[in-house]
């Protein structure tokens, strides 16, 4: 799919991938895929293999956490791990303000600014992992590697 086919917020992703240089290109669905299982579903992959972009607010600014889709984070144990205050979920408003994407669609890129992320160590179990590219419609594969330099990123178990 040639870049200006892709919907706006995905282009803005596409253009942030392609700006780092990031090896994969972005893929477009045919069915919407907002849960990790469904992604993993569409794509033929372990669920492990799906990198969620979930917001957090911690210290009184967004924060952005991509964990394997076979666990939740644990928010205290990665809070302490961070060395961060208490890590809340982002209400959808607040995802979408801090992200410029909807929940179920943020990526790990193309955001109004780069917010401070993790990146769960889960992920390098897994030599391919796919990531939201701005829509539940669209999705890029990666490496856990990638991510990290893609998002100035601390790697970090997000489980107990």
């Amino acid at each position: 799919m040639a870049p200006k086919e892709l919907p706006t917020r995905t282009r803005l992703v596409a253009d942030a991938l392609a700006d780092a240089g990031a090896t994969g290109r972005v893929r477009e669905l045919a069915d919407a895929v907002r849960t990790a299982a469904a992604a993993a579903e569409a794509l033929g992959c372990e669920v492990g293999a799906i990198a969620n972009s979930l917001v957090f607010l911690s210290d009184g600014e967004p924060v952005l956490v991509l964990t394997s889709g076979r666990h939740r984070v644990d928010t205290a144990a990665l809070a302490a791990r961070w060395e961060r205050g208490e890590l809340r979920r982002a209400t959808p408003e607040q995802v979408r303000e801090a992200t410029g994407q909807a929940i179920g669609g943020v990526a790990p890129v193309g955001h109004p600014r780069p917010l401070p992320t993790v990146v769960d160590e889960a992920l390098t179990d897994y030599p391919r992992v796919w990531a939201a590219a701005g829509t539940p419609h669209t999705v890029f594969p990666t490496t856990a590697a990638e991510l990290l330099r893609l998002t100035g990123g601390s790697l970090l178990p997000v489980g107990p």
